[in-house]
């Protein structure tokens, strides 16, 4: 038994289209499945793929699909079956006891992968959180069978240690999962409230997109970066500067994926929060994939399922060395007008970006001109700390400022540095920039 955890795992995978399906798009489902089945470690021996008018109730597929796949598992030793959809528990139980092997979904698959890439308390935590979720209404007589007979991959992590308890004693875990991660959220909500004054730029995108490619090159960073799907889960947040000169801080998030179940949205809600809590958000896109439009899609809609799609967006087209064609790019440029295309594993228009986000921190800046005199010299120090100086000049009537206020820091500057001021009757003048 403990052999035959260590061997890959030999696995089918399964796809189920409506008739009169894209199949190519189908295909292309099933390649990423593929993937996310090697980067959880089994080896893919074979794949199958249905078109039927709705799913049967019984076994997603039809009888005679179920027929030809068992005869497959026994012509090659198959241990694991990987359906691309979610399954019903009826339908898990029913395909393993017709298949007599270990039969898992999507969700379970991508369950799996989270727990083995999981390294903080918080992603662990949440893990565990979407695991029990995903496993409660599941809990019957066949988790247990799986896991006494075939352990490895989909039986990972609680499975293992909450299979033959009630549904009590796991909402009980569950709850408890919550509490913690809302304890841990309020923690990392004091993390970002002392970052207030800082510009602040969130990562998302599709998974295997390049978001830890493109933040090690901006930070000098050192996140793991591995050609593999979800191989980083733990959000990074880093300083870097600005052209101008000013300090901002970038975030790397978990990468999404199409047909990523809500629950596991939900339970990374606080991983997320980094880029619910951006400015902007840098939306990165492997444009050299066939798909690319449709992981475009993927991102936008589970940002509108995080109510955080309504934030500035910046449209980066990653990848541009692996194509040659000059055209496409225009083609691209006039559908996704201000987009920028770069290439952070070959460093190509990383300056250009950073240009940009200049440009997006100056967008939500507001300049401000007035005379501090010298008597009241101890504000100088505050005023540094709340705002970027343009100008000063040394005069004898004090010192001539013209300051920028970004819009993190405006609050704090219009409730207590020109309150301050305005109290010692320093502000000689003091005027909105009319570009704000």
């Amino acid at each position: 038994m403990h052999e035959n955890i260590l061997k890959p795992e030999k696995a089918i995978l399964v796809a189920l289209g409506k008739k009169g399906a894209d199949r190519e798009l189908a295909f292309d489902h099933l390649n990423e499945l593929e993937s996310l089945a090697e980067t959880a470690g089994a080896d893919v021996i074979e794949k199958f793929y249905q078109e039927l008018d709705k799913a049967n109730p019984k076994t997603a597929i039809g009888k005679g699909k179920v027929e030809e796949i068992a005869l497959a598992i026994l012509e090659n030793d198959i241990n694991l079956v990987i359906f691309d959809d979610d399954l019903t528990p009826v339908q898990n139980k029913n395909l393993g006891n017709e298949l007599k092997v270990k039969v898992i979904d999507r969700s379970g698959l991508i369950l799996d992968i989270f727990a083995k890439h999981a390294k903080s308390l918080e992603a662990k935590t949440q893990v565990e959180l979407a695991q029990l979720q995903y496993m409660l209404p599941r809990l019957t007589r066949l988790w247990t069978h799986l896991s006494k007979q075939f352990g490895g991959i989909g039986t990972k992590g609680p499975g293992e240690t909450q299979i033959e308890t009630d549904r009590r004693i796991v909402r009980l875990r569950i709850q408890k999962l919550q509490d913690k991660l809302v304890e841990i959220s309020t923690q990392k909500e004091q993390q970002r409230k002392s970052r207030v004054n800082i510009p602040k730029f969130a990562l998302v995108g599709y998974t295997n997109a390049g978001k830890s490619t493109l933040m090690n090159i901006i930070t000098d960073a050192d996140v793991y970066v591995e050609d593999k799907l979800f191989a980083t889960l733990d959000t990074t947040v880093r300083s870097f500067n600005l052209p101008a000169g000013k300090t901002a801080l970038l975030s790397d998030t978990v990468g999404f994926i199409r047909k990523l179940p809500t629950h596991l949205i939900a339970s990374f809600r606080s991983t997320l929060a980094e880029a619910s809590e951006a400015d902007v958000l840098i939306h990165i896109v492997d444009v050299s994939h066939p798909y690319f439009k449709e992981h475009i899609e993927v991102v936008k809609s589970t940002l509108d399922f995080l109510k955080i799609s309504e934030k500035p967006i910046i449209l980066i087209f990653n990848k541009v060395d692996l194509l040659d064609d000059r055209d496409f790019f225009r083609v691209l440029e006039q559908e996704y007008p201000g987009s920028i295309f770069i290439s952070a594993k070959r460093g190509i228009n990383i300056l250009k970006l950073l240009e940009f986000f200049q440009t997006k921190v100056d967008e939500f800046s507001t300049e401000y001109r007035f005379v501090l005199p010298y008597s009241s010299m101890e504000l100088v120090s505050k005023l540094y700390k709340v705002v970027d100086i343009i100008e000063r000049a040394d005069k004898d009537n004090g010192i001539h400022f013209k300051v920028k206020v970004n819009k993190e820091n405006k609050e704090l500057f219009a409730h207590q540095f020109r309150e301050l001021v305005l109290q010692k009757n320093t502000l000689a003048a003091l005027s909105d920039s009319p570009t704000e």
